[in-house]
């Protein structure tokens, strides 16, 4: 099939062709990715059909450079992603368990800008900082204070789109979801990042947007960027699979589980690697999107109150093996609360025990696209194996 849209670059006095997964474009994000193609170090860009307007670089773009990488494009929740895993039981298991589990889970997993009071997680913990390959950023890390944040908020949720979610398959399996990044520490290194990008900007550079702002392969800036970027993207991981850890001790009080590790699927969403195209290695920076290459596994969530999907990737090179994050944002936090009103999301979250107040009115269903219209856009990029439907969805 293709992208749907491409912009060419001698037709926009771009660096490389943009090629876009949809037609559901708001002007403002197709006008930012045109920003971003026009950046001589870009040399491809593909969008997802999720797309929409993001800080510097537009969410669900996938970049590839060879000399250089702009921390906008991988945006400021670094490693932010994704992970499911089957709990051996069914569905009418937990029926009557609903609330008891959502409670049990609630009071062993920290939400919003809540941290564990004592020192959970340890052993991960220091394995992260005290690995010597990561001694600056330790240092850093002390530097600008986030010792204490960067120790409590491991195997938390954090608050905004993150959520742990109990949901079902189309055989009635029961899966654990749960969706969260770097916290609170990979926030702060990010834009830490994105200022010191800013200030080495030179004077009279004529950039398209000066949060494009870039480090140039080679540089001191450049090596202590992707150093403090790899090590947020591995507290991300670890801090979901410390999430695992915890809720499955919580879910056994209520219900027996046999959670199926080796089913588990794990991946990034807001993250940086290298990879080779057309015989050429390529910094690749997703923002919004998931690795799909042959076979691979990701997870495409939906909204608080509509389907999500567990795919395998069909290695589409054009896309830059990439696919879309999740349904995409259709309006603003701002606009979704002017709206909307907390009646709509009872309605809209009709037979999913969750939050239902002003708190989380910006993550309404109906404040993101159709989920089943971004998974008609990109079936050239991955298959369907698992549709999941939520029973509990817990928010910060």
């Amino acid at each position: 099939m293709g992208p749907k849209v491409v912009y060419k670059k001698e037709d926009y006095g771009l660096s490389c062709d943009v090629k876009v997964w949809t037609t559901d474009i708001e002007e403002e994000a197709r006008l930012q990715l045109l920003k971003t193609a026009r950046m001589p170090f870009v040399r491809k860009l593909s969008v997802m059909p999720d797309v929409h307007y993001g800080l510097g670089a537009t969410i669900g773009s996938v970049v590839a450079t060879t000399d250089a990488i702009m921390p906008a494009s991988v945006g400021v929740d670094i490693g932010c992603g994704m992970l499911v895993v089957p709990l051996g039981i069914k569905k009418e298991d937990i029926d009557e368990k609903i609330l008891d589990l959502k409670d049990a889970i609630e009071k062993t997993v920290p939400a919003g800008f809540n941290g564990h009071s004592g020192f959970a997680g340890a052993k991960k913990w220091r394995k992260i900082f005290e690995d010597k390959q990561y001694r600056n950023t330790l240092k850093r890390i002390d530097d600008l204070g986030l010792r204490e944040k960067a120790e409590t908020q491991l195997g938390t949720l954090g608050g905004g789109n993150h959520f742990i979610e109990i949901v079902y398959d189309e055989n009635d399996d029961i899966w654990l979801m749960l969706h969260s990044g770097s916290r609170g520490v990979g926030n702060k290194l990010a834009e830490y990042h994105i200022k010191k990008a800013k200030s080495l900007i030179e004077e009279g550079a004529k950039l398209p947007d000066k949060n494009l702002a870039s480090f140039t392969k080679g540089t001191k800036e450049f090596d202590e960027y992707i150093e403090d970027l790899v090590w947020a993207q591995d507290y991300a991981r670890d801090n979901r699979l410390l999430m695992v850890d915890l809720i499955e001790k919580a879910i056994k009080k209520v219900v027996d589980i046999t959670m199926d590790r080796d089913s588990l699927v794990h991946c990034h969403h807001n993250y940086m690697v290298e990879e080779i195209y057309d015989g050429e290695q390529f910094i690749v920076a997703r923002k919004g999107a998931v690795r799909a290459g042959f076979g691979e596994m990701g997870i495409i969530p939906g909204s608080m109150g509509s389907k999500s999907y567990i795919v395998r990737g069909k290695g589409n090179r054009e896309a830059l093996e990439s696919c879309s994050h999740g349904a995409g944002r259709s309006m603003s936090r701002s606009q979704a609360k002017k709206k909307f009103t907390v009646d709509d999301l009872i309605e809209q979250t009709k037979g999913i025990e969750c939050r239902k107040d002003k708190g989380v009115l910006d993550e309404i269903p109906g404040s993101y696209k159709d989920i089943d219209e971004v998974m008609e856009n990109q079936t050239d990029l991955v298959e369907v194996i698992h549709t999941l439907r939520q029973l509990i969805c817990i928010k910060g």
